[in-house]
């Protein structure tokens, strides 16, 4: 009897701490000087990524296709994930200023065309840590390619801009690419 009267109390008491519980709204209207700053920063970033598909070091790898990627002129339904080399200048042992984490995949069946979902993660010392989220469209056979960057994280949380991609060298025999991208974002 005891242990009833305890379980009965301890039901109670929690029932009624869940129901006099003040709830949150769904929603709050917020000051923008809350979470932006009056004062917003333009940064333009230059660097090269380098995309190596190929041998045994491969830092992009095939990992689904569609039934018809292998007989698609533009290799559609192709997905790849990627962890990228990003650095300072061209060559691959130039000074490392971060990673291209994330997949692209071919998403056109007429022209040569990625769906690009990256996070560049910065690990350069003023952006250590630091992330954008760039999302967008890549015709990669076009001289410079326009890709909206959607947000980021860090140094770069809120931020909104554009990637302008130009390629820089492909190695036709096995398809390892260097990209060189200037990125324009506010923050």
């Amino acid at each position: 009897m005891a242990n009833n009267l305890i379980s009965t109390t301890f039901l109670f008491i929690l029932s009624s701490i869940i129901f006099l519980a003040k709830s949150q709204p769904f929603s709050t209207s917020l000051p923008r000087s809350t979470l932006r700053p009056e004062r917003e920063n333009v940064t333009r970033l230059h660097f090269f990524f380098h995309d190596v598909v190929g041998g045994p070091n491969a830092t992009a790898v095939r990992v689904a296709a569609a039934p018809i990627t292998n007989t698609s002129p533009t290799g559609f339904g192709a997905v790849v994930i990627m962890d990228n080399l990003l650095t300072e200048g061209s060559n691959p042992n130039s000074k490392r200023v971060g990673r291209a984490q994330g997949m692209y995949a071919s998403a056109d069946m007429s022209n040569m065309s990625f769906m690009m979902v990256n996070n560049y993660v910065f690990d350069d010392e003023r952006f250590n840590g630091s992330t954008l989220s760039v999302l967008g469209r890549n015709p990669v056979t076009l001289p410079v390619r326009e890709l909206p960057v959607v947000g980021g994280t860090g140094v770069f949380r809120f931020a909104s801009g554009y990637a302008e991609a130009r390629t820089f060298f492909v190695n036709e025999t096995n398809g390892d690419a260097i990209v060189e991208y200037n990125v324009y974002v506010l923050h």
